[in-house]
This record gives structure tokens, sequence and C-alpha cells, in this order.
């Protein structure tokens, strides 16, 4: 294939109208494919359909005798502190379980921290307009965060080995109003980018003008890897400790993606001193989580090597998937020099950068096709890539054969929404 850029007008009206008739076909047969969150199939789904059995009327207790039926247990049973402790290489004293969502706990410390401040800080919410440093693309539910307190973003880009770590050191050693950072350190949230042990070592060693700025640290992918060869990263509570930031960072993960997305248990770790200081705040909001769903999971899983057994049977859904994205991409569109992406080892999301410009056009084209994606924009605070050519590509949901469609369609729109970038000619859909 010869690039688009090197093509001559005739070349590139011919193949437009051959597109258009091509995306024309695929309007008309009404597809409903969605490609838009990091959802789980339904045969990841089925893995843990164990779950549902696999307590008995009689099987309601802790190994301590506690009765999860009843109140109490603010920061969760002591075996899923366990299990969470020993796949996060920390202390059951540095780990707090509570429901099925750790975007829910990142919402509670952010709230709390905005009312009451940290332990080592006066209310966020009294102090001015703070600000929160924001890789992107990133997440765009951290993102979403920050607009509901009304925290003001400040971009960072993101590279192979983590966040611009020069412009971060620069940023909070100057500036007190800067407050936090979101990270998703492991197969990042869209881009599949790991940090180096360098840049988390960097984190560990930062020194904020702040006294109660907190690094966010979303392990959402941490046992996620597609592949047999597992990819390790460093321990940054303990490197904070070693640091002597021991309270500098809260580090969340859950099981939503491990057992049943909306009925899995999440967790937040960090020092002994900031878990002691959120079991105060959770004290006052609830009397505690769902204990009989913990040990549910204790019960289906035993131990970490229990959930580390489960993660091959998901990489073993998901890795043909991620695989049939990149040979599509690279097939489709690989020579054509409009277009670049990512290829993760992990984690559920490809990063997908298009000419600039052309993102929402690819978006809008998909949709008039019947394939949903992530609104173009999402991985950048408050909805705008300023380049617009980012798009966070999902393939975990669909069946391989959805998915094959949904790529052409994809592939398709990516093609056409080029030639009219590059024709100046718009195609009405």
């Amino acid at each position: 294939m010869i690039p688009y850029a090197k093509m001559t007008a005739d070349e590139l009206s011919a193949i437009k109208n051959d597109l258009k008739q091509t995306f024309s076909i695929y309007a008309e047969k009404g597809k409903k494919l969605i490609m838009t969150r990091g959802i789980p199939s339904e045969d990841q789904l089925a893995l843990c359909d164990g779950l549902l059995t696999c307590l008995s009327n009689e099987d309601y207790k802790t190994a301590n005798g506690n009765d999860c039926r009843n109140y109490g247990g603010i920061d969760g049973i002591p075996e899923m502190k366990i299990i969470f402790a020993d796949l996060l290489d920390v202390t059951p004293e540095e780990v707090i379980v509570f429901g099925n969502s750790s975007l829910a706990l990142m919402f509670d410390i952010v709230s709390a921290n905005m009312s009451h401040g940290t332990i080592d800080g006066k209310p966020w919410g009294t102090q001015g307009k703070i600000k929160f440093l924001c890789p992107s693309p990133g997440y765009d539910r951290h993102f979403t965060i920050c607009n509901y307190f009304d925290i003001e973003m400040i971009t960072v880009p993101i590279y192979p080995t983590g966040p611009d770590m020069d412009k971060i050191e620069n940023m909070i050693s100057n500036d007190p109003m800067i407050k936090g950072i979101w990270c998703v350190p492991k197969f990042s949230n869209p881009t599949g980018i790991v940090y180096s042990d360098e840049t988390i070592k960097r984190f560990a060693n930062l020194k904020p003008a702040a006294s109660d700025f907190r690094i966010f640290w979303d392990n959402a992918y941490f046992i996620h890897d597609l592949n047999k060869t597992k990819t390790n990263i460093s321990d940054i509570i303990h490197l904070c400790e070693t640091s002597g930031n021991p309270n500098m960072v809260y580090v969340f993960s859950s099981f939503s993606k491990i057992s049943f997305a909306g009925a899995s248990v999440a967790c937040v770790a960090a020092s002994v001193s900031n878990c002691n200081y959120i079991r105060q705040h959770l004290s006052a909001r609830t009397i505690g989580p769902d204990k009989l769903n913990q040990l549910r999971h204790v019960r289906f899983f035993e131990n970490a090597d229990g959930v580390l057994a489960l993660m091959e049977k998901h990489a073993e859904i998901l890795r043909p998937k991620f695989k049939l994205v990149s040979d599509t991409f690279r097939d489709e569109l690989g020579e054509l020099e409009i277009a670049q992406w990512t290829t993760p080892q992990g984690g559920y999301f490809i990063s997908f950068d298009s000419l600039n410009g052309c993102a929402k056009r690819i978006v809008e084209l998909c949709a008039k096709a019947g394939v949903a994606l992530t609104p173009a924009g999402a991985t950048f605070p408050n909805g705008k890539d300023p380049l617009d050519c980012n798009i966070r590509i999902a393939p975990t949901y669909p069946p391989l054969t959805e998915l094959k469609e949904a790529l052409e369609i994809f592939c398709t729109a990516v093609k056409l929404a080029s030639l009219e970038k590059l024709s100046g000619e718009t195609f009405p859909v």
C-alpha cells in the first residue's frame, strides 16, 4: 500500500469513492457492536459462576468466628485482606477491603480530603483552588471525580516509561496547590504502558511543596497480563516509606475484571497511618461492607494463587482479541501512515491515534455504522483532546466474530476520515 500522503488527487478520489460505497453497506446493515468501556465478556464472567453457589446455609463465619451476616468489620474480613496483601506485596495491616468498586474508594478519599484534609494538612476545600496532575491519555473516570469537586486538572504527557517526570517534579515542587496526581502504573488506561522502575522511584522521591500532596495509584490491572511472561512493577508503598514519604501514596485495586464486574471486592492499600485515618471516615460513612461477598471470594479463590490461576484463563480469552486488533490495524492501516496505536502486553485497552483532527469524525462515522466507541476526547481532562486524535479501543466485550466486524468498520471509518482530512471534502452521513 502507498501512504495516502504520497497519492495523487485522482488516486485519493478513487479510493474515497470505494470507501463511501463500503461504508454505506456497513451502515445499511444496522449492526449494534459495542467497544465503549472495558467490559468483561460473558465468557469471562462465566469463569466465576462458582461464586454464586460457593457458600452454604451454614458457611457465614470467618476463621476468627465473626458472623459475616451481621454488622462490623468496617475494613474488611481478615482472609480477604490477606489475599489482597499477598497480591500487592504489602502487609494486611496496610489494606482496607470494601465494596465492589475501587473508583468509589477513590471518590470517598478525595471527598474526605476535601472536607477534612489528610493526616498532615488542612481540608483541601478550604485552601483555595486545588489542582491535580492528570497524565494523558488517561482514565476518564479520574477526570470525572476532579470535575465533581471542581478540581483544576493539569495535563501531563505520558511516554512509554510513564508520565513526564521532569514536568511533574518541577510543578509539584513549586506549586503548593497541586494536591494530587492520578496514575495507572501497569497497563495504563488507555495506552497499556507500564511505568518503569526508574519512574516509580522518582515518584517515591517526590518533594512536593504541599505536605498534603497525594499520589492516587490506581493499580487496576496489576495482574492482568496477557502473556505467560509476567510484567512486574516496583512497590510504590515501601519505596515511599524508605524515601521519607510514607503517607504520600494510596494504592487502589479491585477484582472488578477478575470476578464479577458488578459484584466484586475492592481495596485501598496505604501506610498504617493512612489506613487508620481512612477508617475514621469509613466509620462515619457506613457500618461495614458486604462481608458475605468478601467471604464468597475467599471461598472461591482460597488464596492469592487461586486468583493468579484464574487470571491465566482470562488471558486465554483476551489474548486472541488483542491479537485480532493488532493484526487488523497492521494489515489495514499499517502502510498508509494515517494512524499509530499501542500494542499492550496486558490490561483492557489499546490507544489509537489518528491524523490530527480526525478522532471525533471517526467516532461519528462508526456510530452511523453501528459501532459504539468511547467518545473522542474522553481520555483527556474535560473531554478535550487538544489534537483530536486519540481514541480508546476496548476489544474485550464482543465475541471474536463481532469484534472482527467492528474493526472492519472502524478501519473503514479511519480511512474515510483521513481522506476527508487530506482532501478537505466531507462525506455526508
